[in-house]
């Protein structure tokens, strides 16, 4: 076994493991692939120096984006027709880029591995701080495919209102790592066994616990899945049938308490569509007693441009986009990455990030957190005023990425936030996944993708906090944290190996 791993085969066995990983997501929703995967990548690095492990988490990392980031080729081509080269090149140099990260892990792990009883945690750890800094930081923070997202469906999934999205991934690399370990060592096979059985049994009595509670009587709610395709969007000449299509399909459901309506459904910046459209509008949501949460685009006074959520009815508000989408509302690394995508001729927007302390906006009579796009994917984002919230709102359009495997990514992030802030959490995209997720991360009522769907149902409102919402990321990352300084200070201090030898 060992002379294999350390082979050539095991380079080609590590973009292999790497696919596994992905594998464990939406769509294919093979969860406990991700165990076997990070327990054949922390295998891989043993004894294997530092130059040889970076390549291998390399390759892993080329094998885990190759596929899970697949849609990205399908945004610039599908929609774009912008031929082939650049888009496939841009889409390598793009997963290239992403795979670098598990690069890192293999680096930092090959550095400060100490051969303690406790390097299956070291790993685990240095994978998740990784994983931190590239869901939070690196180009604004891209949390997808994170490894706690895997395990919705599975025990582990009681870690969530606990722990959140870090916490509970720690457990997941913990239980890898541990399987690993039964491997290398016979030594404290027993106890690893155990540590693992106590893992998976924590995770399923926290299941449970109900962390929020009930507050107040149920809402019957409209989601509004308009279905247009990305191509006929914007086109000036289709504007009016789409405010058409949206206007008929909410007056069939007046007897709704709340509807919604996708991100940017309104192709229009709102002085546009005001006077003529928006006033009457919410004049006739009024008299049924309704409410509307729409999206469009608004542009203030001074000319700043904002991706913004609009509240019509007794209670009318705007929130404006916090979390801007890279490449998609703004253009990092200019100006390579403008003049690249303008030989592809692919059109973005330039948009400014909204006020971080906005007021919640209320609707049917009570405050809920609003998401646009992949803001969703940002758990601390959305516990942030969740105490005052009775539900949860995500519009989005993932109508760029048609066809691929991203609408089901996307989805099984939001189900995340739902889960960690027991808030019941209503998402309706342009395309789909449109979905009414419960407090438990269950989805309870699911649009079917690419068609025109009004999906109606009831939900309730919820109060509470769940620990994860009281707590946040900070205390998960200190330890994970305190335990890489840990491994630093053993390895060179107390045996007395320097950070720069391999």
């Amino acid at each position: 076994m060992e002379k294999f791993l350390k082979s050539a085969w095991g380079d080609v066995f590590a973009v292999i493991a790497g696919v596994l990983f992905t594998l464990a997501f939406a769509p294919f929703d093979y969860a406990y692939l991700v165990f076997i995967a990070l327990a054949f990548f922390r295998l891989s690095l043993i004894d294997l120096g530092v130059k040889r492990s970076t390549l291998r988490g390399f390759l892993f990392g080329l094998g885990l984006f190759g596929l899970g980031v697949s849609w990205v080729f399908v945004s610039l081509v599908v929609n774009q027709q912008s031929g082939l080269a650049l888009p496939v090149l841009m889409t390598f140099l793009y997963c290239s880029f992403w795979a670098i990260f598990p690069a890192i892990v293999a680096f930092l792990y090959a550095k400060i591995c100490v051969n303690s009883k406790i390097d299956w945690l070291i790993f685990a750890c240095v994978w998740m701080f990784v994983e931190y800094i590239r869901g939070e930081w690196a180009l604004g923070g891209f949390p997808w495919l994170q490894v706690a997202y895997s395990q919705l469906e599975t025990p582990l999934t009681g870690y969530a209102p606990v722990l959140g999205v870090y916490g509970s991934g720690l457990v997941v690399t913990m239980i890898s790592a541990l399987m690993a370990e039964l491997f290398i060592t016979s030594t404290y096979r027993i106890r690893n066994l155990l540590v693992i059985i106590c893992l998976f049994s924590t995770g399923v009595l926290l299941q449970s616990v109900s962390w929020t509670d009930v507050s107040g009587k149920p809402l019957k709610v409209s989601l509004i899945q308009g279905n247009i395709a990305q191509k006929d969007k914007w086109a000036v000449e289709n504007r009016n049938a789409t405010l058409k299509q949206y206007y008929d399909d909410t007056a069939a459901h007046w007897q709704s308490d709340l509807i919604l309506w996708p991100e940017t459904a309104i192709p229009a910046y709102f002085n546009d569509v005001k006077q003529d459209y928006l006033l009457p509008l919410e004049q006739e949501a009024q008299v049924h007693h309704t409410d509307i949460i729409t999206s469009l685009p608004y542009k203030d006074k001074d000319g700043k441009l904002y991706n913004s959520v609009l509240v019509l009815g007794e209670n009318r508000g705007i929130y404006k986009k916090i979390h801007l989408l890279p490449f998609g509302e703004y253009l990092p690394w200019q100006p390579v990455s403008g003049y690249i995508l303008g030989l592809m001729n692919v059109r973005l927007g330039r948009f400014s990030s909204g006020e971080i302390d906005q007021p919640l906006l209320k609707a049917a009579g009570h405050h809920f957190v609003t998401s646009i796009c992949y803001e969703d994917a940002f758990g601390e984002q959305s516990i942030r005023y969740v105490e005052q919230a009775k539900f949860l709102v995500n519009v989005t359009n993932d109508g760029w990425f048609d066809g691929s495997i991203e609408p089901y990514q996307h989805m099984q992030i939001a189900r995340m936030r739902a889960l960690e802030s027991g808030r019941y959490l209503l998402r309706v995209t342009n395309t789909g996944v449109s979905a009414i997720v419960d407090d438990k991360g269950k989805v309870t009522k699911q649009a079917a993708i690419m068609e025109r769907v009004v999906l109606t149902s009831d939900i309730r409102p919820m109060s509470g906090l769940t620990p994860y919402a009281r707590i946040g990321d900070k205390p998960v990352i200190f330890f994970i944290v305190l335990i890489i300084c840990y491994s630093l200070v053993s390895r060179y201090y107390f045996r007395c190996e320097g950070w720069f030898h391999g």
